[in-house]
């Protein structure tokens, strides 16, 4: 899991552990500011080290991790799960964002598809359409 040296750049990091798919999507991520190290902003090729604070954005979601393990490729997921320990506020925080999205969609999801003929004949009854 460990690289013979003690760093690693980030976007390659960030494509180990599996918050990005691919390593270009790491490094658009990461010029677009949503990839924080130690609360600074930087580049792609920052090297990361064991102990840093890493925080990444995605979508509504913010984890804030603690970088415990390095590797420049990419494995299984169970591996990419050792590289990294979120903090419990971080996993807390993202745990009531997505129970708020989740009632949010709920109240807004159709209940069914298309209207029916009946109901389109119903809504151009409403509009003053009828025929």
């Amino acid at each position: 899991m460990d690289d013979s040296d003690d760093k690693v750049r980030l976007d390659k990091w960030l494509w180990a552990a599996r918050f990005y798919k691919t390593r270009s999507l790491a490094a658009e991520a990461v010029a677009g500011g949503k990839v924080q190290v130690n609360d600074e902003r930087v580049k792609r090729a920052k090297p990361v080290q064991v102990g840093d604070e890493v925080r990444v954005r995605q979508g509504p979601y913010e984890y804030q991790i603690l970088v415990r393990g390095l590797s420049a490729r990419r494995g299984p997921a169970s591996e990419a799960a050792q590289l990294y320990e979120e903090k419990a506020e971080s996993r807390a925080s993202r745990e009531a964002m997505a129970l708020q999205l989740k009632s949010l969609h709920a109240a807004f999801l159709p209940e069914r598809g298309r209207p029916t003929k009946k109901d389109r004949r119903e809504i151009n009854k409403l509009k003053g359409r009828e025929r």
